[in-house]
């Protein structure tokens, strides 16, 4: 258990340089959802060299795909798997990649009957166990392509002086927005503490913590590290904050998934989908106030319905940019799937009471190849030449 103290975390600059000569194929999901070769093999006059212009042949087949449609997850934030998105369509990637990309903000729960339907063709998730839950409901063919955080991203936030440990929190009422946050409930579950038995849960109205905090009758509420917690220090609200990862507790954010029908009926615009917006993601923890700045711009031309402030997304984008660039390896580069880690978060999820305490299968919901194929030797995208 810590006390929160306000901080913005400082980043070291991350440079995006030209592409070594490389080739890629596109990659479907595989039975054992390791970095297995791709079943489908992309044309030779379709790869894409980081020492030739795009391949003619390949922005025809991406122009065929037609609109691809992204919903974010949290209308246009400046948050993992949304603001690399928004980085992406800013400085045109997509359509130097011949794609026509849609942006449309949502929030997470309630984009995926539309992924699962192919009314959309790509979402941001909340977590890889958020994804993992829903595809159980629905049976939906969701493909993760990407976890951009390697570590949960929600928290416990408890109103100041409730609770001095989770044991504290037995018989009392959490607050939440739509469901409790699979790291937080696994951390409760873990202390012995199981939702409708030994607390209780309520829905929330709106997003704002400075009034969730003041609710009569609920001890705290799940929050984003880099979101509600921000927001609290900067009014001078204090608070008590149980982190899952304090406790052991395995996650990820970030997520970008598709669903398998688009991914199979075209190949070249889901890898170059990807392609664009992990080059996004680079640009946008090189630079992120910049970043911060593209989602605030999306944020207000589209009305600002959750009246999301500058200096809010600005400090979001630091936190979690930070949490992004210290995951990423030499192995693992950024958005890359370590599946592994994956395997972890769902194994020590079950084995305190989610999803039904079973280990779900996810070797096909996941698609660990196409991502790294993306990268060359030296950690750096493929990008063709102008």
């Amino acid at each position: 258990m810590t006390r929160h103290r306000a901080s913005l975390l400082v980043l070291a600059s991350l440079t995006l340089v030209a592409a070594a000569c490389g080739d890629d194929t596109a990659a479907k999901p595989t039975s054992s959802g390791t970095e297995a070769a791709s079943t489908t093999t992309i044309p030779p006059d379709q790869l894409v060299t980081a020492d030739a212009t795009f391949p003619s042949a390949r922005c025809e087949a991406n122009k065929a795909a037609g609109p691809i449609t992204y919903l974010s997850s949290f209308d246009f934030a400046a948050s993992a798997s949304i603001v690399d998105v928004l980085v992406a369509d800013a400085k045109g990637y997509y359509d130097d990649l011949c794609l026509d990309v849609q942006l449309k903000p949502s929030f997470s729960t309630e984009n995926y009957p539309l992924i699962a339907a192919n009314e959309a063709q790509f979402s941001s998730g909340g977590s890889f166990s958020e994804v993992v839950d829903f595809a159980g409901r629905n049976d939906a063919g969701f493909v993760v392509m990407s976890a951009e955080g390697r570590t949960g991203i929600d928290a416990l936030i408890v109103k100041d002086g409730a609770a001095a440990t989770l044991a504290d929190l037995k018989g009392s009422t959490i607050g939440v927005k739509g469901a409790i946050t699979p790291s937080v409930k696994a951390m409760l579950a873990q202390a012995g503490l199981v939702e409708q038995t030994d607390y209780q849960t309520v829905l929330l109205e709106g997003f704002d913590p400075k009034v969730h905090i003041e609710v009569p009758g609920i001890v705290g509420f799940p929050g984003y590290k880099s979101n509600e917690p921000e927001q609290l220090a900067a009014a001078g609200i204090p608070f008590t904050l149980f982190d899952p990862s304090e406790f052991d507790i395995p996650g990820s954010f970030g997520i970008i998934y598709t669903n398998s029908t688009f991914l199979e009926q075209y190949p070249t615009a889901a890898e170059d989908f990807m392609r664009a917006t992990m080059r996004g993601l680079a640009d946008a923890i090189a630079d992120p106030e910049a970043a911060a700045q593209v989602a605030v711009d999306a944020i207000n031309a589209n009305g600002n319905a959750l009246f999301l402030s500058p200096e809010g997304e600005t400090a979001r984008w630091l936190v979690e940019s930070k949490l992004v660039a210290d995951g990423a390896t030499a192995e693992l580069p950024l958005g890359v799937l370590d599946v592994a880690g994956l395997q972890n978060e769902v194994e020590t999820y079950a084995a305190v009471g989610l999803f039904d305490g079973l280990v779900p299968d996810i070797s096909t919901l996941l698609n660990a190849a196409l991502v790294k194929s993306l990268y060359d030797a030296s950690g750096t995208i493929i990008w063709p030449k102008k």
